[in-house]
């Protein structure tokens, strides 16, 4: 199914709004991503950040109405939420969880059904089509995000259906993973900085934005430091779905060097995301949980890290 089209619901995720005349330029100090960058047709990737540079959250942003909308882990949302509001008390914005307000697909290879509600979504990743008070968002190759307000969604739900099979979650995540787009999850909240799960390379760090919550450390390690964990993919022959934030341990190292990120199954095996550290990636001998676990393979991501094409978003 994760190679034929389909649409599943993305009940995996939460909505985070910040609204109000100050909303972007609130963000722009807080969060990765530059907020200038965003228009009507434009999307994007972002995180926001602790002091020391480690992710609390990952997020895909946009425009809509009077402010903007992220969509992130459903467990991180109130806990964004907490945090961010002790930096609003003196802006013009208002935050709220909008979960509730929205309801978002995840469809496949289904331009055609797109364009059937009037969306035609340019190719380009991060692109946005809007219609009707819908909105279409490219999020990798064939792979197209849909928001619908909660009260258009049982209609168009069955429009969906009558053209498009239904598929599953972990299709959807699958091609998240075989898109090399990194997530922060509930079990690893705080435990990376954006270039561990490679988010300057799918366009969700700006190194020419100015100051936000943990830029010096991120902006360091891009112009100073030599990043030695980072995002890689990797196949797992196992049953049993690894969580993320599970272990990954080499023999040659004799401890940890890495974590999951986010895994789904494939046909065969599973796949999935993980933060290794880049020796021992290279070395290829990895196992999952423990010394002796299962050991994964290293697949291919589908870019290259270019740390001159990187710092000129």
């Amino acid at each position: 199914m994760a190679d034929s089209a389909f649409f599943c619901t993305l009940s995996h995720e939460g909505v985070l709004a910040v609204r109000g005349s100050d909303a972007s330029k609130f963000l722009q100090g807080q969060l990765t991503c530059n907020l200038n960058y965003l228009s009507d047709t434009q999307a994007s990737l972002g995180a926001r950040c602790t002091q020391k540079g480690r992710m609390q959250s990952s997020f895909r942003i946009l425009l809509e109405g009077d402010g903007v909308v992220m969509a992130m882990a459903s467990e991180l949302l109130e806990p964004q939420l907490a945090d961010l509001k002790k930096y609003a008390v003196f802006s013009k914005s208002k935050l709220t969880d909008e979960s509730a307000a929205w309801v978002r697909f995840g469809l496949f290879n289904a331009d055609a059904s797109l364009a059937a509600l009037g969306l035609n979504v340019p190719q380009e990743t991060d692109s946005v089509a809007r219609n009707n008070g819908l909105i279409a968002i490219r999020v990798s190759p064939g792979r197209t995000e849909l928001w619908i307000p909660a009260h258009q969604a049982q209609a168009l739900a069955g429009q969906l259906s009558a053209t498009l099979p239904p598929g599953t979650l972990n299709d959807w995540l699958l091609g998240q993973i075989r898109a090399g787009i990194g997530q922060v999850m509930p079990g690893t909240r705080e435990l990376f900085i954006p270039q561990m799960l490679n988010l300057q390379a799918v366009g969700g760090v700006s190194f020419k934005k100015g100051c936000y919550t943990g830029q010096e450390i991120v902006a360091r390690m891009q112009y100073l430091g030599k990043l030695k964990r980072r995002l890689y993919r990797l196949q797992l022959d196992a049953s049993e779905l690894p969580e993320p934030g599970t272990a990954l341990f080499s023999p040659t190292h004799g401890s940890s060097i890495g974590e999951v990120v986010l895994a789904a199954r494939a046909e065969h095996h599973i796949e999935l995301l993980a933060v290794l550290q880049a020796e021992a990636a290279e070395g290829g001998d990895i196992h999952l949980a423990a010394l002796e676990g299962p050991a994964l393979q290293l697949l291919d991501l589908p870019y290259q890290l270019d740390r001159d094409l990187e710092i000129q978003r």
